[in-house]
């Protein structure tokens, strides 16, 4: 039974929660998106048709864009205006369930994946749960169609959860234990290995489009 404590709570949150069609939210919106992408104002300005004096605007928060340049800009951003008004979402907590985890690999390289994190758009990193047996790979091996798994920018980390694997990046081997940690570009020709007669486990982080200091 939910108590009047609970329900004055909640309705506390949901007041709480940023007006998604206020120009300061959708400006932020808008360059977090446009950073994620690895886009400049004037990139984006040629992608939507939207000046770059006026995206700057928008970004800073000091205009409200009308329906049309907001429709303009979401398809330079190659969205949908709805997800990049953040309409399509239930607010600013994300849940993703057990059963719900997008689930990939490849058998014949003894190579298994989850994504734990939300696909929504704007999301900036992505954190994946990887499972390799004895002798298994990540990817392609460098030399056989292996190239930059990620958009420029890209960093990784990756914690081993059990075993010991190997990372290969840019044509140099790292030997990685179970509770060693890895961070790399991730935009650089990588793959994991497993070299042991074992299983081997490991959590991934990739962080997209952070420009490099």
């Amino acid at each position: 039974m939910v108590t009047v404590e609970q329900r004055s709570k909640d309705a506390a949150l949901i007041a709480a929660r940023p007006d998604p069609l206020d120009p300061v939210v959708i400006g932020a919106r808008v360059k977090a998106l446009r950073e994620a992408s690895s886009l400049s104002l004037r990139e984006l300005a040629v992608r939507s048709g939207v000046s770059a004096p006026m995206l700057s605007q928008v970004e800073r928060g000091e205009t409200s864009p009308t329906l049309t340049v907001a429709t303009r800009i979401a398809a330079g951003l190659e969205l949908r205006l709805s997800q990049l008004l953040r309409l399509d979402e239930e607010g600013s907590v994300t849940i993703v369930r057990a059963g719900q985890r997008q689930r990939g690999g490849n058998k014949r390289r003894g190579h298994q994946f989850e994504v734990m994190t939300s696909s929504q758009p704007g999301q900036r990193a992505e954190l994946s749960r990887h499972t390799l047996a004895p002798g298994g790979a990540t990817g392609a091996a460098d030399g056989e169609g292996g190239g930059p798994l990620h958009e420029p920018g890209s960093r990784e980390t990756a914690l081993v959860e059990r075993g010991a694997i190997q990372l290969i990046c840019d044509g140099a081997s790292y030997e990685l234990k179970e509770g060693d940690c890895v961070t790399f570009d991730a935009d650089l020709p990588h793959h994991f290995e497993n070299p042991t007669t074992a299983d081997a486990a490991f959590l991934a982080v990739v962080s997209a489009g952070l420009r490099r200091s």
